[in-house]
């Protein structure tokens, strides 16, 4: 079987409802969870989350073979609330001047093809053209195959919830290193 090619790019209005549907996708299949509106409230309202504020990004990973929406990456400008994440994690990452990766699923058929990797280059390569982010962070359910190993590859841990007395939420949240934009000149 012949991998497809892909592009990735800023997501347009019209991408929006497959976006979405890659998303909701993710929290049925692999959270496990399904909707919850306090969680995702931004899947619903992508526009205003992503699209609209201009430090704010949805990003899309395309089949070039049949124009389907198969991946999706987003990075915002809110830190990790508390609670429910821990008060030094939400220290550590204030809002403003910490870009959040959110959102970067791909369909399980186009998973293993470097996807993933390379819409997370593309959101670090725009936090650092803002040039008003201090920090990257995230955070990712363990649970979700692939997920751990994958943000380990790229990221720093700065709280595994598992090691908290009671398991906490069994989250594990992340610094991601801030790529120092080129000097242009």
């Amino acid at each position: 079987m012949r991998h497809s090619d892909y592009s990735i790019r800023t997501a347009t209005p019209t991408d929006l409802p497959d976006a979405r549907a890659v998303m909701l996708d993710t929290v049925y299949r692999d959270f496990g969870t399904g909707y919850v509106p306090r969680w995702h409230g931004d899947i619903i309202d992508l526009a205003g989350a992503y699209l609209t504020p201009e430090r704010h990004t949805l990003l899309v990973a395309v089949d070039e073979g049949d124009g389907e929406v198969v991946a999706t990456g987003a990075l915002d400008s809110r830190g990790p609330a508390h609670p429910p994440n821990p008060a030094h994690v939400a220290e550590r990452f204030p809002s403003g001047v910490t870009a959040q990766l959110r959102r970067v699923y791909v369909r399980p058929e186009h998973r293993r093809r470097g996807l993933a990797r390379r819409l997370v280059e593309e959101l670090l390569a725009f936090a650092a053209a803002d040039g008003g982010y201090r920090a990257v962070y995230l955070h990712t359910d363990p649970a979700v195959t692939g997920a751990e190993p994958f943000w380990r590859s790229l990221a720093k841990v700065v709280h595994d919830e598992r090691e908290d007395v009671g398991g906490g939420q069994g989250i594990v949240h992340f610094d991601v290193p801030l790529p120092v934009p080129a000097r242009v000149g």
